[in-house]
Formats: structure tokens, C-alpha cells, sequence
């Protein structure tokens, strides 16, 4: 059994009575823009026994926030920060969650297995790490495609299942500070894009790929067997962040070719992470209280609905301006300008009783 269906804030009894019931917002699984929030955890896996199918629910609910805090703490922070908060109650880890949502889920008589993605509260995260002396950047670089080749001697893989592109999938970094998107390669991606076209850098398919997922950034990135149990790496692209032109071997310890793999992917991440806040710093450095500003979409219903929420907006604590793109009958675009950061600010809506929430790869605000 599939499903995708979002249960919203912590109350134990509520989590699992809406569940239970079916009661949820169901999201069809398609290509196109992915969720690259950095205070989410995609793929958490769960399994849990108990007396019944029920009560093994229940737990895993509460399971799988615990598992998915201590990673996201590892992600943000450090494991050594995360070990520390180890003592933290379940009930108290459940004061940070937004929202959860099943990937996928199967029961049986007293066991339940699911895959889940776990959303935290971005300000109480931030404010848990500053006290350890973490500041998480309050933006995230724009996120990169990467297209994995595999060369073997019996011919190259795109979208086969291969070591190279499970490498890229095992890295999950779609939440990460530099988010990395790795195509499904569904019907229509292998229609558009082939292994030759990836090699020969195609620029009108590349260009399909990349707007397709709604990125502004792709790398394809190239490998084969070395000796050794290594692996040959060769990545080149545009990206937001400069040029990329890895051309590397990667020899895991000990030597595996899926090691190798892990490896190689993991320090492509770990070069552009490095890269991403370097240049946030320097940002920080030249003028640490300049406004900042996006774009947001706000739907209403009637211009009086429109301007209660305008002036909501412009109420809001850290907003300094609001300058309408697009206005319509149904709903504008606004250019949102504020000082601080985006997780104060979104708190700071919340207390006017507006939600500030990204969608995809667009803001939007809506009453609450």
C-alpha cells in the first residue's frame, strides 16, 4: 500500500485517529519541482512490532520522529551535539514537528513497516542549534540535477538501476543545504534525455531535464571502474555556485565498488556544502542587516480577503515592504522584504495568524 498523506502537529491521539481514519491531503508522486526544505527528512524508515497492527502504528508515529530529529540534528549540527540531546523525551522531540508524511506503508497483524518524511519547525530547530553555537543558514543554494552515468564495457547506463545512480539516490541531500536532485527516470525522462545525450552534453535535452524538475542548475556526472575497487568520477556543469569539474578517483576502505561509489558522491556534496556556506558568510560579512526579499504567491478569495491579509503582511514584525507584482482576481504575487531570517519571520506571520510555507519551489502565504 502506497500513499502519501500529511498529518499536521503533534498530538499523539490526533496523529493516530486521522491516519487511522484516512483523513489526510494525498499527493500524487509525479516528477517535477521536488521538496527541497532543509528542516525535512525524506525516507525515514520505520518498523515496529507490538501486540496489534494499531498500537504498532501509534509507536512508529512517535518512532519516526525520534529517528528523523536525531538526523536532521546530525545533518544540521553535529553527531556530537546529537548524541548529546539524546535524553530528550518523545513527547518533548514532538514539540519540534511540523508535519509527517507516509511515503509508503504496509501493516500485518501486530507490525507495521513505513517510509516516512518528517518536518520540523525551522525557528525552534534554528534556536536549538544556536544554542550550541550552530547558525543554519536561512536559505538554501539552488538546488542541482545531477544526471549519474555508468560506463561498464557491456555499454553505459542512464536510468537503469546501476551502483553509480544508487550511489546518488542513497545520498538523499534533496533536503540538504545544497540540495541534489537525481531525475526518477520515469517514461518521459527516458523519452527525453538518453546516455549519449547526457555524454555528448545535448543542450536542448539537458535543458528539457532541467526544467522539467525545476532547477536552475545541472551536472552530469560520469563513472567507471577503476582499479582497485575505485571508482573514476568525472563531473562538469553550471552550477550557482561556479563551474564544476571533478574528474577523480574514489578508493573506499575497504575497496569496494559501491563504496567507492558512496564515496564519490558524498564528497561532490560534502566540496559544494563547503563552497555554499563560504559564500553565505562572505554575503553575511559585507552587510549582516541588509533586507532580504522574495517572491509570494497569495491566493484569496475577495479584495476585501486581500486586503485583511495585505495588512496582516505589512503588520508582521521583520517586514519592512511589500510590493505587488501581479494582482488578479483570485490571488497576487508580491515581492515580500524583510530583515533577519526566514524561520523568524515565518514564526513571526504565524503570531498574525498567516502561514508562510514553500510549495514546491514558490512561497505562499495563507491565513491560518
Amino acid at each position: 500500500m502506497t500513499e502519501a498523506m500529511t498529518v499536521l502537529h503533534p498530538w499523539r491521539a490526533l496523529l493516530a485517529a486521522l491516519l487511522f481514519a484516512g483523513v489526510g491531503i494525498f499527493e500524487a508522486m509525479a516528477a517535477g519541482p521536488v521538496e527541497t526544505n532543509i528542516f525535512a527528512v525524506q525516507g525515514v524508515p520505520i518498523d515496529v512490532t507490538s501486540t496489534d497492527a494499531t498500537t504498532a502504528k501509534n509507536q512508529a508515529l512517535m518512532d519516526v520522529q525520534v529517528k528523523a530529529f536525531f538526523i536532521l540534528i546530525e545533518r544540521l549540527g553535529s553527531a556530537e551535539i546529537a548524541q548529546g540531546l539524546t535524553e530528550l523525551k518523545p513527547d518533548e522531540i514532538a514539540a519540534y514537528l511540523k508535519s509527517l508524511s507516509i511515503e509508503q506503508e504496509n501493516s500485518s497483524p501486530g507490525r507495521y513497516i513505513g517510509t516516512f518524511t518528517v518536518r520540523f519547525l525551522p525557528g525552534k530547530i534554528q534556536r536549538l542549534l544556536e544554542g550550541y553555537g550552530i547558525r543554519v543558514p536561512t536559505r538554501q543554494a539552488s538546488p542541482i540535477i545531477v544526471l549519474p552515468v555508468y560506463r561498464e564495457p557491456s555499454g553505459s547506463k542512464l536510468w537503469e538501476d546501476n551502483l553509480w545512480r544508487k550511489a546518488w539516490l542513497d545520498l538523499r541531500a534533496e533536503q540538504s543545504l545544497v540540495p541534489i536532485i537525481v531525475p526518477i527516470g520515469d517514461l518521459e525522462d527516458t523519452e527525453t534525455l538518453t546516455e549519449e545525450d547526457a555524454l555528448n552534453g545535448d543542450p536542448i535535452k539537458l535543458e528539457a531535464i532541467r526544467r522539467r524538475y525545476g532547477a536552475s542548475s545541472l551536472v552530469v556526472a560520469v563513472a567507471e571502474p577503476a582499479e582497485g575497487g575505485g571508482i573514476h568520477a568525472v563531473m562538469s556543469g553550471n552550477t550557482a555556485l561556479g563551474k564544476v569539474t571533478f574528474d577523480k578517483t574514489y578508493i573506499s576502505e575497504p575497496a569496494s565498488l559501491e563504496q567507492s561509489a558512496a564515496l564519490a558522491t558524498q564528497r561532490f556534496h560534502a566540496v559544494m556544502m563547503e563552497k555554499y556556506k563560504e559564500n553565505e558568510a562572505q554575503a553575511a560579512s559585507v552587510d549582516p542587516n541588509a533586507p532580504l526579499s522574495i517572491a509570494v504567491a497569495v491566493p484569496f478569495g475577495s479584495p476585501t480577503e486581500w486586503n485583511g491579509i495585505r495588512s496582516r503582511i505589512l503588520s508582521t514584525p521583520n517586514v519592512i515592504g511589500v510590493d505587488v507584482s501581479t494582482l488578479s482576481a483570485d490571488g497576487a504575487v508580491i515581492r515580500l522584504m524583510y530583515t533577519d531570517n526566514l524561520p523568524v519571520l515565518q514564526d513571526n506571520m504565524m503570531r498574525t495568524g498567516l502561514a508562510l510555507s514553500q510549495i514546491g519551489q514558490s512561497w505562499v502565504i495563507q491565513p491560518m
